[in-house]
């Protein structure tokens, strides 16, 4: 209802033309004909209807200052599917059919909504009429209906007012055709988890106003084309669970807002981890499992303090997990490096990752003593994962509690794996003392100078258990 519409006296307001009134009862019907619709809901269904279905009233001359009381009553909102004691739209039945008249009847329909309609009679998508249907429309919502088949193009029309097209979990297949280019307003296009093939079109890169672009879990192939990079509003970008190929592109620098970036399981090719990643300050969630990019993994993360999930699993990395990671990824709660070739120790600055409840570095070459804390094995439990590792060994006492999973499986270090309990010999010079109040601010801020003290005077054996009565602050 708009607040126009929610000042008005009931009795004022005008009823729902009897025509519109049977085809709901009709698409009722269509979309579950064991319930008896027109008597349960006998009155006025702008007035009394099902979660679900919803009016609002309009005027005849919106722009007569005369115009004081609505004059028409319509529905502008049929949401099908029961989504939960909270959303009980009207339930549909497994024999669920498309009624044409949602297509004719509704002009001023601005939200279409099916949740898990048409799951055993297969229904084919429609060819839409903008002339008929959709001049209002700004939702187009499908979602786990797997017997809903045909292409797009048959759907999206000229609908210049639409803002949300959501086509998740259904059995569409076919090419994204140009015309989604002229949906000029959309702001979300989901598209995942179809039968949908070919290209990305060249005319995405038209929808100025786009913000969640999905096109997972499809069957598309192709270079991603530079174009994209022209979606300068864009905050979410899945592409991943398909077949492209070739290089990033990279002109995805160029979205600036962008926090969510998922290309993971696809085919591209071996240019390793792209450096520009870098320069893109905004991002919260980068993934890329699955494409054999090779190389090293970079040095790029000083500026990329927001990031809280990061998914490297599956690409052929080689060399050492960089330390940096540790010191600048603050915000880091799941970290996945597992089935690479990584080598070497596990980084000491991993301690830093205070919200962490994820580390998977399985099946790696890694090697030496894991440099963990009573505290931080007890946090992660059983999802630090380190296995197929077989030059990693942990110390006695952390490995033998039955709530650290997977530490407990690795052998227990030798003597001689074991370093020195002081981190930091010899810082004598002002420069030195300088270095290490640099890299472990964080602490400085929060425990003082005494802390640094600590750190470099190798009499005062801060690595004891005496360290755990000054456990690290959460970071803001």
């Amino acid at each position: 209802m708009t607040l126009l519409s929610s000042l008005i006296v009931s009795h004022q307001q005008p009823l729902l033309d009897s025509t519109e009134q049977d085809s709901v009862y009709e698409v009722l019907s269509s979309i579950n004909s064991a319930i008896p619709w027109r008597t349960l809901f006998p009155d006025d269904l702008c007035l009394s209807a099902p979660h679900g279905i919803v009016c609002d009233y309009f005027f005849e001359q919106p722009n007569s200052v005369s115009s004081t009381l609505p004059q028409t009553a319509h529905v502008t909102e049929l949401n099908f599917g029961y989504v939960s004691d909270y959303t009980p739209n009207p339930p549909c039945s497994p024999n669920s059919t498309l009624n044409s008249l949602l297509f004719t009847s509704f002009k001023y329909l601005r939200k279409l909504f099916f949740y898990k309609c048409f799951t055993e009679t297969t229904v084919v998508v429609p060819n839409v009429s903008s002339s008929s249907f959709g001049a209002n429309l700004e939702e187009l919502v499908f979602v786990e209906n797997p017997t809903l088949v045909g292409s797009l193009s048959g759907i999206i029309g000229n609908f210049t007012n639409l803002r949300r097209l959501v086509l998740t979990g259904n059995g569409v297949s076919g090419n994204i055709p140009d015309r989604i280019g002229d949906l000029v307003n959309i702001e979300e296009i989901t598209l995942s988890r179809n039968h949908l093939t070919g290209n990305v079109p060249f005319s995405l890169s038209k929808l100025k106003k786009l913000r969640i672009l999905d096109l997972s879990q499809n069957h598309f192939d192709g270079n991603v084309p530079e174009s994209i990079g022209n979606l300068s509003q864009i905050l979410k970008l899945d592409l991943s669970f398909n077949g492209f190929f070739g290089k990033i592109p990279y002109s995805l620098v160029n979205l600036q807002s962008l926090e969510f970036l998922d290309l993971s399981f696809n085919g591209f090719g071996n240019f390793g981890v792209p450096l520009f990643l870098g320069e893109m300050p905004r991002l919260k969630e980068m993934y890329f499992s699955g494409n054999l990019l090779g190389g090293h993994i970079p040095e790029i993360w000083e500026k990329l303090g927001g990031i809280s999930g990061i998914g490297f699993s599956d690409m052929g990395l080689v060399g050492k997990i960089p330390p940096s990671m540790g010191v600048y990824l603050r915000n880091l709660c799941y970290l996945r490096l597992d089935n690479n070739k990584l080598e070497g120790e596990v980084p000491e600055e991993l301690w830093f990752l205070e919200f962490v409840n994820e580390i998977n570095l399985e099946n790696n070459n890694l090697s030496g003593r894991i440099p963990l804390s009573a505290t931080f094995t007890a946090k992660v439990d059983e999802k630090f994962k380190l296995q197929g590792n077989s030059g990693l060994c942990i110390d006695e006492g952390f490995g033998s509690s039955k709530n650290e999973g997977s530490l407990e499986k690795l052998k227990l270090c030798n003597k001689s794996d074991i370093p020195n309990p002081v981190l930091f010999k010899e810082y004598n010079s002002v420069s030195s003392l300088s270095s290490v109040q640099v890299l472990f601010s964080p602490w400085v801020n929060n425990f003082g100078f005494l802390l640094l003290v600590a750190l470099v005077c190798p009499e005062m054996k801060w690595l004891t258990e005496e360290k755990k009565q000054f456990p690290l602050s959460n970071f803001a």
